[in-house]
């Protein structure tokens, strides 16, 4: 849960929170890893979504992360770590192969194939799934890639933790600081339904 303050209905609500930039990926997923460890839920962790959700939101690019760190309108999202990048990878190649396996085995007995017929025809349909699935995968790694490099090109990947209780900011900034963040802080931002 996020520690709120409501002032009324149309009022915005105040969230706690800490915020620090790391220059790799490696170093945050550390910091997130140990920061799960410490009690925080993986939903009390966003990082800055990509470019371009970023500039659908804000109407432009922003040229440094600073602009951002700070600014309750950065459109945020989940980090992928590489165990979860690898599944969706997975996931690309298996789905199109399972489908186009059924598919023809489907097919070729509906037409009266042979056992043989179905085989062949599934191995092959599997292979052209496979690879469709491949092209997707690389696709996807490539963006998630580029994204990365180009917000470490621009200052570094900045990393907000939802604050529940006040002393959980020592925690939060120790860790962050532990695995090389900077510009590790505490704020309150308003966010508007």
């Amino acid at each position: 849960m996020i520690r709120v303050q409501k002032a009324g209905n149309d009022a915005p609500v105040m969230v706690h929170e800490a915020v620090g930039v790391f220059s790799n990926a490696d170093d945050l997923q550390a910091a997130m890893d140990d920061l799960q460890s410490h009690g925080f839920m993986r939903h009390e962790l966003s990082v800055l979504a990509d470019q371009e959700k970023i500039k659908s939101k804000l109407g432009r690019k922003y040229r440094d992360v600073r602009e951002l760190e700070d600014d309750p309108s950065a459109p945020r999202a989940t980090f992928l770590p590489n165990e979860t990048v690898g599944e969706i990878e997975g996931a690309f190649i298996a789905i199109p192969m399972y489908l186009a396996v059924i598919a023809s085995t489907w097919i070729v007995v509906a037409e009266g194939g042979t056992l043989a017929h179905a085989v062949i025809a599934a191995i092959v349909a599997g292979a052209v799934g496979a690879a469709i699935g491949m092209m997707m995968a690389r696709g996807f790694a490539e963006h998630r890639d580029r994204d990365l490099r180009e917000k470490i090109h621009k200052g570094g990947l900045p990393l907000w933790v939802n604050l529940r209780a006040p002393e959980q900011e020592n925690t939060a900034t120790n860790i962050m600081k532990k695995h090389a963040a900077r510009d590790v802080h505490v704020h309150d931002i308003a966010l508007y339904g």
